[in-house]
């Protein structure tokens, strides 16, 4: 349910399976915490940061009991809460719970890792956000050249290529921006399908850099599908939706019109 962007239904089923484990082993059973991160991470993909982050204390402080402060376990719980914290605006704490997180994963698996670079996806979110250009810029380069020998065709590359993407965009280097944009998209509509929620995101990108290159009915048309996506997936009324919506309106001689 969860991969299928079904959160909702998700996050019910997470919650009984959480109940159910609780009442047989106790609240800080090592096997509690994946459910815990889980559900987690579906409170994330909903938009309720604070529940989201709150889970994710809760697993990393179970699973730093069950296996120690320095198992790869810890370190990837570690990676989802620094995210989470990087998105409610904790960036010394988000930053500090990535930088541990990075070093336990490539003690654990070496520098070349796919947990690596999923790690180095999120650290260069924080540094981003704290106006770092060049760290980032080195850590989304450094998660890209090691997903794309790991598995070019994963999910997971796509992120570095948005956020690739997002700088270049940033830099002004729109067809370049382009380029990384439109092959997260294909990756995601490869892995999920073409009307899944993962693949609103590249296309909210491909309609700002359209826009801004002047092709206003390809804007027009990215956009839209993405909106009809996040619609399907969150409702009218989501902040996500909304966004879109301005965009949208804000496009100038928009097509039709």
């Amino acid at each position: 349910m969860w991969g299928r962007a079904q959160y909702a239904d998700a996050r019910e089923y997470l919650e009984r399976a959480l109940a159910m484990m609780e009442a047989v082993y106790g609240p800080d059973h090592r096997d509690v915490a994946p459910i815990v991160s889980r559900l987690g991470g579906v409170l994330f993909d909903l938009g309720d940061l604070l529940g989201a982050r709150e889970h994710y204390e809760r697993a990393v402080a179970i699973q730093e009991v069950a296996y120690g402060p320095d198992h790869p376990k810890v370190g990837m719980t570690l990676a989802m809460l620094g995210s989470v914290r990087r998105q409610l605006g904790e960036l010394t704490s988000a930053r500090t719970s990535l930088e541990r997180a990075l070093g336990i994963v490539e003690t654990a698996y070496g520098p070349d890792h796919p947990d690596v670079a999923r790690v180095l996806v999120n650290l260069g979110g924080v540094v981003h956000a704290e106006g770092e250009r060049a760290a980032a810029w080195e850590c989304w380069e450094r998660a890209l050249a090691i997903m794309e020998t790991a598995s070019p065709d994963h999910p997971d590359t796509a992120r570095p290529l948005q956020n690739l993407g997002y700088m270049l965009r940033e830099r002004g280097e729109l067809a370049g921006a382009r380029k990384y944009f439109e092959r997260a998209l294909a990756i995601f509509e490869a892995a999920y399908g073409p009307d899944h929620f993962r693949v609103a995101g590249p296309l909210i990108s491909l309609g700002r850099v359209a826009s801004e290159l002047g092709d206003l009915m390809g804007a027009c048309e990215y956009l839209e599908r993405a909106r009809r996506i996040t619609q399907a997936t969150l409702g009218s009324d989501h902040d996500r939706t909304q966004q879109i919506d301005r965009l949208l309106s804000d496009l100038p001689d928009r097509p039709g019109e």
